[in-house]
């Protein structure tokens, strides 16, 4: 699995993850929903993303996205 793949499978686990809490737990949960969205909308135009810097130093090879 190269960096790409794991940022975005990351950021679909969290997106489910927090619409499962927010439906079942609370509903302020949404807000991580929300904040995953913008997170990623602001990868796609600025290609900083804080999950692939963690992931790079986990020893994740990188991808074409995030170098």
């Amino acid at each position: 699995m190269n960096l790409d793949r794991a940022v975005l499978a990351f950021a679909g686990f969290v997106v489910l993850a927090s619409l499962a809490l927010g439906y079942f737990v609370n509903p302020l949960w949404f807000l991580l929903t929300a904040f995953a969205g913008v997170n990623m909308i602001q990868a796609a135009f600025t290609g900083f993303c804080p999950a692939a810097l963690v992931f790079r130093k986990l020893g994740i090879p990188s991808g074409h996205a995030f170098r």
